[in-house]
């Protein structure tokens, strides 16, 4: 199987976390959000070792809440000691709502308005990624005005090419998020900070794209900003305590994709950036990361049931879903694949089809191509792998369908951590 927490019985079962996928259907319904708890705290757990083994206490590994963001997760955090990275006030509240502790909050964004930056500092979040000068004016100001100091990190980009999808690469010099330092706009926003009474600059952030595969990108990465930290000791006479690499460890969505060692490539990223150091003659940051994906994507399976087979004979097999791209939209946005499977049957000879969804819109694909057992019939179970990163967190109400409710996976039991919107929620706001 593409992944240790998915198995199947003797009699062709299939089972996520220990639990059974239709049995599981059954219980909840369908379309549903599954949620592997103890996968996501070993994850969490991998990150908190391999940064304590590598960086002993000056480092710490932040949630990108933007890749799964409701309550139970911010309380999962919490307890496993991590960090959270927030990119909108509504993540921050849910986190705070959680009980999720406010100084241990990464605000992040380019286009915070005014209201937002007063209302996260207001709630005292500990550090602001501040993207651009305005948002750097807005946010020293309103510091002033409540007679505070607010810690940030300054974003820049180092102008790194990573391989990965354009619509997820954020390194480059020509991208909307942060000032680049090849035009030396870069140095510039970092003296203008430093004369914020209002602001304390911590140090900087930058984030080179998602679902990063290439074995050298951060590496590549630490020599620009190690370089970029130096020169701003002898420029400004300013040394950065903290620097933020972004987050942006590749998860497997196929059996192609190549596993990646997470702890290893820590242990690598962490001498780089010792060596870069002791080479620039500057002192070590207090290092920070921001896994997102590689903490819940492969703790996350979408269970549909199957609403009709369609057979188009000379051209192709359908089978539509009770879902679609309105509980997950990636195939649409990036044709970004995925791992298909039958709930109750191997798929041991079996067919091609395209997996289509319920919305009415000819885009509405989960995924082309896939094989299940020919015999597939309406009322049959569909999973669908490694769903629990940027699914739920961009799903929408388009064709007012509800959202599917998301159900946590225990070794012991199963419970509900968000429940299934009902046609009365979707028109709750309308007046």
């Amino acid at each position: 199987m593409l992944t240790d927490n998915i198995t199947r019985d003797g009699n062709g079962n299939l089972f996520f976390a220990n639990h059974n996928v239709a049995e599981l259907a059954q219980q909840y319904g369908t379309p549903l959000y599954l949620m592997d708890e103890e996968r996501i705290r070993g994850n969490c757990r991998m990150y908190l070792r391999a940064f304590a083994e590598c960086f002993g206490t000056q480092a710490l590994p932040l949630y990108a809440s933007k890749a799964n963001s409701f309550k139970q997760i911010y309380r999962i955090m919490k307890e496993e000691g991590m960090g959270v990275d927030t990119v909108s006030l509504g993540e921050i509240h849910t986190a705070l709502e959680a009980g999720f502790p406010a100084d241990r909050i990464f605000y992040h964004g380019d286009g915070k308005t005014e209201a937002e930056i007063a209302a996260a500092l207001d709630r005292r979040v500990g550090y602001f990624i501040v993207d651009n000068e305005t948002e750097l004016r807005r946010v020293d100001c309103g510091a002033r005005n409540r007679g505070m100091v607010q810690k940030v990190l300054l974003r820049v980009t180092p102008g790194i090419d990573p391989h990965t999808y354009e619509a997820v690469n954020t390194g480059s010099v020509d991208v909307k998020f942060g000032l680049p330092i090849e035009t030396g706009q870069a140095m510039a926003f970092y003296r203008q900070a430093l004369s914020c009474p209002g602001i304390e600059v911590r140090g900087l952030h930058c984030h080179v794209g998602s679902q990063v595969f290439d074995e050298d990108v951060f590496e590549r990465t630490i020599d620009i900003m190690v370089q970029f930290m130096a020169q701003v000791k002898r420029e400004l006479g300013h040394e950065v305590k903290e620097l933020n690499l972004g987050g942006g460890y590749g998860v497997r969505y196929l059996d192609t994709d190549k596993p990646i060692d997470i702890p290893a490539r820590i242990r690598v990223l962490s001498d780089h950036l010792k060596q870069r150091c002791r080479e620039e003659e500057i002192a070590l940051p207090f290092f920070l990361l921001e896994p997102g994906r590689s903490i819940v994507a492969d703790a996350g399976m979408t269970v549909y049931t199957v609403s009709s087979v369609k057979n188009i004979p000379g051209y192709k097999k359908y089978v539509t879903v009770d879902g679609g791209m309105g509980d997950n939209p990636r195939y649409c946005l990036y044709k970004s694949p995925y791992t298909v499977l039958h709930a109750s049957k191997k798929c041991e000879g079996g067919e091609q089809f395209d997996l289509v969804g319920r919305c009415c819109e000819s885009g509405d694909i989960i995924q082309p191509r896939v094989c299940l057992p020919g015999d597939t019939c309406p009322g049959d179970r569909i999973a669908v792998c490694t769903t629990g990163a940027y699914n739920y967190s961009m799903a929408s109400n388009y064709n007012r369908f509800g959202r599917p409710p998301i159900v946590m996976l225990t070794p012991e039991k199963s419970y509900l951590a968000v429940r299934r919107e009902t046609i009365e929620d979707v028109c709750s706001h309308d007046i």
